[in-house]
């Protein structure tokens, strides 16, 4: 027997679909909108459907932006000289929620993953090549401490040095296994400021 009337079913499945989301919460969301007035759902789907349409990735550092060029990347006050290496946007957030790392940042947007079918040419990594033509002194890996974070670092670091640009990667105070968006800032800040040359 369903619970709920085909409608209902269809919004609890769409949110089922967003990472995270169990069934329960994606039982309470479709509920809530259900109850929200109707402007605000129009206001809601609106706001969805133009943040899809309008927003792209930076031609800079390939995070997410609605214009040409990012906040971090538009800003002069930043180093342009320093490039610190992510492997996805929330790893970026993360470090500059730490708000002590004063250089720019290149997202890789995945990490090398043979197990997975992903190589190098599945991530971000010929725009990093072009941003070393510019004045660079300075590659910071900073992808995570597991199998694939450590290969990815691995690669760089060889695609990079004979260039040569120095090469580090962030100190092991980042557990082994663990996703940069879950460790709290103190935590990330040692680990940026112990970082190794490659």
């Amino acid at each position: 027997m369903e619970l709920y009337s085909g409608h209902i079913n269809k919004l609890i499945e769409q949110f089922a679909k967003l990472p995270g989301v169990g069934s329960k919460s994606a039982q309470r969301l479709a509920l809530h909108v259900i109850n929200m007035p109707p402007e605000h759902v129009e206001r809601f789907a609106q706001i969805m459907v133009d943040a899809r349409k309008n927003i792209h990735y930076c031609k800079t550092c390939c995070t997410l932006a609605d214009k040409e060029f990012c906040p971090i990347c538009a800003n002069p006050k930043r180093d342009h000289t320093t490039i610190m290496i992510v492997e996805n946007i929330r790893d970026l957030a993360a470090y500059e929620k730490t708000g002590k790392y004063e250089g720019v940042y290149h997202v890789l947007h995945g990490a090398i993953s043979p197990m997975l079918g992903i190589g190098p040419n599945d991530i971000r990594l010929k725009e990093l090549v072009k941003r070393l033509e510019d004045d660079i002194s300075e590659v910071i890996i900073a992808t995570n401490s597991s199998l694939e974070g450590e290969t990815t670092a691995m690669y760089i670091s060889k695609l990079i040095k004979p260039t040569g640009v120095k090469v580090t990667r962030i100190a092991s105070g980042v557990p082994v296994g663990g996703d940069l968006e879950c460790i709290d800032e103190m935590t990330l800040l040692r680990a940026l400021e112990g970082r190794t040359e490659l």
